[in-house]
Formats: structure tokens, C-alpha cells, sequence
């Protein structure tokens, strides 16, 4: 995650001719398909800059269910058009009745890997920045790393415990993704937050995400109850629709792998202090690196990550040696010769573990799907 200053500025404007009206916001039944849990948008888009300097340059006042922002009149006639420059595109808004963060971002040379395409660690740090985003352009943002003004009170901050991405295709270099995000709650202590990814251009739905946050208290690193301050915060940004259908959600449990199921083992991972965050634990992102450190290397080179389930067991610091294990689950079966790239299975299936190398205690427990990059092109 990146870090969020204390003092924040928020400018917001009417969008009504910015981006095209009345698209709907999730549909759940596959890539491409249309919702019957979408959100008709009301006609008046909130546009927002989301910034952690000059704060006095603030216009009018307005609120997002029901929380007080400020509102930038320049911002008023900018368009979506071919012509239009590209930043206008870039900066979030609230759309569906103030419930989803949109924004869009451009695919950087540095975020591709050697396909020359987005990695699956740009898409897991762009879902995070959107979502940071979203918290500080509500108004809801305290000192901490995404944490409300309540949460900062007490010393409390947000950590994911279960996260699932799925890739239908993956952004090239230059491509423009535009990103949704909202929240709700889930459980009696936890938050839900999904994210949808589209190409800006043509509205294909390419990436589904959906994760499961609780609280955690910054000075005794022990799992908390959400406090009914914190609750009322959030509340006003429920939104309950869903990413997934049901049946598409990963919520089965991840096997352990030990010294005897694991196939392969990585040892001696060291994270850096660059790896860290400001939260002072190893940015959840980072895992995802050491987890492929144990994939042989021919499947990284042939196949290509189109699903990714993540537990989170335990926060890391730097001073953790770390070890990366990993076991075949699945191979090619007839049901991946389907043609609905949705719904077919996939070729390859792995289950990983990432542990202290010291005492075998567990990090994080993963689970990761693939398809032939030949096959599917």
C-alpha cells in the first residue's frame, strides 16, 4: 500500500460531461455479461482530486453520502473525448449514487513483465491505490494508512486477510484500465471490498477482484472489533453488490503444505526496507513475488496467472527470513478445452505456503490457477 498524508484536499466538480453516462457498474454472471445487481447511477457525477498538499486551494463545499467535501468549479467542462488530454481521464470520481471510486490509470513501462503485459503485483498495486483513494477522496481519511479519522483515534488500522484476483486478459504497456471500487460489510467485525478492472476504452470487463479486511490495533498487533464509531464512519458507503456470482467466488480452504507435501522450496527470502510499508510491515503485495520464487520456472515462461487466492496468516518485518513452498494441485483436463475462457478449468493449478524460515510459522497461504499462454492467445 502507499502511504496517505494526515492533511488532505479534496476538489470536486459536476462530471456530467466528463465520462459517458448511465454505464452500469458490476456484472457478476461472467466477463462481459450484464448485472442484475447493478446500481442505476443518478445523473450528477462527483469528480475528485484526492491530494495531500495545498489544502487552502479548496471551492465550495458538498458532501458524498453524507460526508463533507469540496468542490473545484474550474474542473466543470472538461470531456471524454479522443482529443481530451489523457490526465483529465485519470482523476477518480463517485459514480452509482456516490458508492463506487472510479479511476483510470495508464499501464507504465515498468509495471509489465516480460510478456510485455501488466503483472499480476501491478494489478494487486493498482487495486490497493484505488482503494486508497477512495477512502481519502470521502472525506473519511485520518493519519494513518488508509484508516478513518476514528480508527486514527484509536490507533487502528486496516489489514487484508483473504484476497481473490481474476484475469480474463492483461493490460499491455500504454493501455488504459479503469478501475471500480466500493465497499461493504461482511461478518460482525469485517469489511468487503471488491474491485472491478475494465479496458477504458472499450468497457471489457479484464480483471474481478474481491478481498476481506478486519481491524488491526498499531500498538499491541492484535486483531480488534470494529468500534461503533468506526461502524457509523463506513456505514453511509455500504454498497451490496458483488464483483463475483456466488458460485464464481473462491472461499474454499487453502491446504497447509509441509516439508513432506511441498514439491518445491525456495529458502532464504530477505525482505528490504523498500519492501516495507507505512503501516511497518511487509506490503501484503510484495508476497506475491516470493510465492512465484517456488514456481518452476518452465510454467512462469508457458502459462499465464489468471487466478490468484491469498490468505493472509501473520504480518511480516524485515527482520523475517522467509521461506517459499509450493505443490502441484491440478494438470490439464478435458474441461479446459473449453472455448469460454470464464468458465473453463485451468490447465495448471498450485498451492503455495510462505513461512518463517526460523520457526515454520505461517505467512500467507496461496493458491494459483494457469492456462497455456499458447493455447489462449
Amino acid at each position: 500500500m502507499a502511504s496517505m498524508e494526515a492533511t488532505t484536499s479534496l476538489r470536486l466538480s459536476s462530471a456530467e460531461t466528463l465520462f459517458d453516462e448511465g454505464k452500469k457498474i458490476v456484472p457478476t454472471s461472467s466477463f462481459g455479461s450484464s448485472s442484475r445487481h447493478s446500481v442505476k447511477p443518478k445523473r450528477r457525477n462527483l469528480f475528485v482530486v484526492a491530494g495531500a498538499r495545498n489544502p487552502g486551494s479548496i471551492g465550495m463545499m458538498g458532501k458524498v453520502n453524507g460526508v463533507h467535501v469540496h468542490e473545484a468549479p474550474n474542473m466543470r467542462n472538461l470531456k471524454r473525448t479522443d482529443d481530451s488530454p489523457l490526465h483529465a481521464c485519470l482523476l477518480g470520481r463517485f459514480v452509482e449514487d456516490n458508492f463506487v471510486y472510479r479511476q483510470a490509470f495508464i499501464i507504465r513501462s515498468y509495471e509489465i513483465g516480460p510478456d510485455k503485459t501488466a503483472t499480476m503485483e501491478t494489478l494487486m498495486n493498482l487495486l490497493q491505490e484505488t482503494a486508497l483513494n477512495h477512502v481519502t477522496s470521502s472525506g473519511l481519511a485520518g493519519n494513518g494508512f488508509g484508516a478513518t479519522r476514528e480508527m486514527s483515534l484509536r490507533k487502528l488500522i486496516w489489514v487484508v486477510t483473504r484476497i481473490h484476483v481474476q484475469v480474463q486478459r492483461y493490460s499491455s504497456w500504454g493501455d488504459v484500465v479503469e478501475i471500480d471500487s466500493w465497499v461493504d460489510g461482511t461478518g460482525k467485525n469485517g469489511l468487503r471490498r471488491d474491485w472491478i478492472i475494465r479496458d477504458y476504452h472499450t468497457q471489457e470487463i479484464i480483471t474481478r477482484a474481491t478481498s476481506t479486511w478486519v481491524i488491526m490495533n498499531t500498538e499491541t498487533r492484535r486483531l480488534s472489533k470494529i468500534p461503533e464509531q468506526v461502524r457509523q464512519e463506513i456505514l453511509p458507503f455500504y454498497l451490496t453488490s458483488f464483483a463475483f456470482d456466488k458460485e464464481k467466488r473462491d472461499v474454499g480452504k487453502i491446504d497447509k503444505l509441509t516439508d513432506e507435501t511441498a514439491e518445491r522450496i525456495r529458502s532464504g527470502l530477505a525482505p528490504r526496507w523498500s519492501d516495507m510499508d507505512a503501516n511497518q510491515h511487509v506490503n501484503n503485495v510484495k508476497y506475491i513475488g516470493w510465492i512465484l520464487e517456488s514456481v518452476p520456472i518452465h510454467v512462469l515462461e508457458d502459462y499465464s496467472l489468471r487466478s490468484l487466492t491469498l490468505e493472509y496468516r501473520r504480518e511480516c518485518r524485515q527482520s523475517n527470513l522467509l521461506e517459499s513452498l509450493t505443490s502441484s494441485t491440478a494438470s490439464v483436463t478435458e474441461d479446459s478445452k473449453n472455448n469460454s475462457s470464464s468458465n473453463r478449468r485451468a490447465e495448471l493449478e498450485y498451492t503455495h505456503l510462505l513461512r518463517m524460515q526460523a520457526d515454520k510459522a505461517e505467512i500467507v497461504r496461496a493458491r494459483t490457477e494457469w492456462f497455456s499462454k499458447i493455447k489462449h492467445k
